[in-house]
């Protein structure tokens, strides 16, 4: 029997294997019960599947006689059709980066002193400020060190730098608005809040959670 027809009526074989044989009064309501059973599972499977040549080629088979097709293009045809329904059935690589980052989002959330800001941003302050905090037009003086959720540094400041608050990405504009001058927070922050389905070359790819540590030394208008 065919690779792919033999994997759809396995669940039936321990039942007929098992059951005796059938009186004339049941014969029809078995076959007709294995051929409802086996098109429920071929409509979910191959929706426009040809009922016609589906039907031949049962019917010659179960009466063993010659196949229009050989074995090896059978095997050829039912092969490409299983890898089709598997490439079909594999999590694209957006839906297992998204899994990914939720994951590392929710690991980041339980962490002692975590909080989370809005838009998902997770906070956790390392050391207090008292001074003002920045306006979304602002820039800010800061020192700063970014890593990817395995801990890699992708950036980092040398010395403290200045950056116009609404020129940098979505995270630090939704979350030093509200850090004071003095403060060290660090940042986790989700792809949507940094570089998104696009990603930043070959640093960062798309769908990628970042990790910052941000000292606001100062801010001017």
């Amino acid at each position: 029997m065919p690779r792919y027809l033999l994997l759809s009526l396995l669940c039936l074989a321990p039942w007929v294997q098992a059951a005796p044989p059938p009186s004339p009064d049941t014969a029809h309501d078995l076959a007709y019960s294995l051929g409802a059973s086996l098109g429920e599972r071929l409509r979910e499977e191959v929706p426009q599947l040809q009922i016609q040549a589906l039907l031949e080629g049962l019917r010659t088979a179960y009466q063993g006689k010659p196949l229009a097709l050989s074995d090896e293009r059978i095997e050829q045809i039912l092969a490409e059709h299983q890898a089709r329904a598997d490439n079909a059935q594999k999590p694209s690589r957006s839906d297992i980066a998204l899994g990914i980052e939720r994951d590392f989002l929710l690991k980041e959330k339980q962490q002692p002193r975590a909080r989370e800001l809005e838009n998902g941003i997770i906070l956790t302050e390392l050391k207090p400020g008292t001074g003002a905090k920045p306006d979304a037009q602002d820039s800010v003086y800061v020192n700063y060190v970014g890593r990817l959720p395995d801990g890699t540094v992708f950036d980092q400041s040398t010395q403290p730098q200045w950056f116009r608050l609404d020129s940098v990405i979505a995270g630090w504009r939704s979350a030093l608005v509200q850090m004071p001058v003095g403060a060290k927070w660090r940042l986790a922050l989700p792809s949507s809040q940094a570089y998104g389905a696009e990603g930043a070359g070959d640093l960062i790819a798309p769908y990628t959670p970042l990790v910052f540590e941000v000292e606001l030394l100062s801010v001017k208008k």
